[in-house]
C-alpha cells in the first residue's frame, strides 16, 4: 500500500510539472499575442482585459491538463506524451482562435486587450480562448 501512495505521489509530482509548464508557455502565448509585457499590464496597470484573457487561458489549459490525466493510459509514459500533446496543441488552438477572432473584428484585439477600460471584447476572446479548450477536452475524452 505505502508503495501505491509513493508511486501515485511521484506521478502527481510530474504531471503537475507538465501542467505548469503548459500553462507557462499559454502565459507566453498571451504575451506574445498582446503589445506590451503582459505581467506588467496585469500586475502594474491592474488590466482587467489582459486579465480576463489570462485566467480564461490558464483555466483551458488545466481543464486540457485535467481531461488528459483522468483518460490518461494506463501505461505513465503514455499518459504523459499524451497529456503533453493535448496541451500543446490546446495552446496552438486557442492562439488559433485569438487570431480568427482579431481577423473577424474591426481594429486590433490585441491592442482591445490592452486598453485601460473594461472591455466587451476581452470577454469573448476570454470565451473563444476557454472555448476552444473545451472542443480540445472532448477531443481527448
Amino acid at each position: 500500500m505505502l508503495q501505491d501512495l509513493l508511486e501515485g505521489a511521484g506521478r502527481s509530482i510530474v504531471f503537475g510539472l507538465i501542467g505548469i509548464g503548459l500553462m507557462a508557455v499559454g502565459y507566453v502565448l498571451i504575451d506574445l499575442l498582446t503589445p506590451g509585457k503582459l505581467r506588467d499590464l496585469i500586475w502594474v496597470e491592474r488590466n482587467p482585459n489582459a486579465s480576463l484573457l489570462l485566467a480564461a487561458n490558464q483555466l483551458g489549459i488545466a481543464a486540457i491538463v485535467f481531461t488528459a490525466i483522468f483518460t490518461t493510459y494506463d501505461s505513465f509514459g503514455q499518459g504523459l506524451a499524451s497529456t503533453l500533446l493535448f496541451g500543446l496543441v490546446g495552446i496552438a488552438i486557442m492562439g488559433l482562435a485569438f487570431l480568427v477572432l482579431d481577423w473577424m473584428t474591426p481594429g486590433k484585439l490585441g491592442e482591445v486587450i490592452c486598453t485601460d477600460d473594461f472591455h466587451g471584447g476581452a470577454v469573448v476572446s476570454a470565451a473563444s480562448h476557454f472555448g476552444a479548450a473545451l472542443i480540445v477536452c472532448a477531443c481527448i475524452a
